[in-house]
């Protein structure tokens, strides 16, 4: 059994893209109600939840959403449930919710390709600042 925090929800992200880590610091900005928790996808915490739910850690590079004991989702679909939970602002996203889950995926795959380029990487993952230390597991 997995040893997680109770009663949050895990984003698991590319710990060396600048794009992840720019929304993961949005996302712990706006999470008011302290919902979330991080790991990179790299992390012994991140494959470890991938083994646990049966993704194969080499097959995927996407945000994953993970809510311990209930569900997992993957690419556009976990980036507009983070937004659905988040709430205020956020929730105009959710008319993209209309489209289907192909299309939206297709859009976030281009995103996803061109990360790097786009946005750069890192060397290695970010350190948290004391301020977002208990934001990561």
């Amino acid at each position: 059994m997995l040893d997680l925090p109770k009663d949050k929800k895990i984003v698991l992200f590319d710990g060396v893209c600048n794009l992840c880590d720019s929304t993961v610091q949005k996302v712990i900005q706006a999470d008011v109600n302290d919902q979330f928790r991080f790991t990179p996808l790299t992390s012994e915490k991140g494959l470890e939840i991938l083994n646990y739910i049966g993704v194969e850690p080499g097959k995927i590079d996407s945000i994953i959403l993970y809510e311990p004991g209930q569900a997992y989702y993957v690419k556009a679909e976990a980036a507009l449930k983070i937004a659905e939970f988040l709430g205020g602002k956020y929730t105009f996203l959710s008319f993209l919710n209309v489209l289907p889950n192909a299309l939206l995926n297709r859009g976030y795959d281009y995103i996803a390709k061109n990360r790097y380029r786009w946005y750069g990487k890192k060397d290695a993952c970010m350190i948290p600042t004391a301020e977002t230390r208990n934001k990561f597991i």
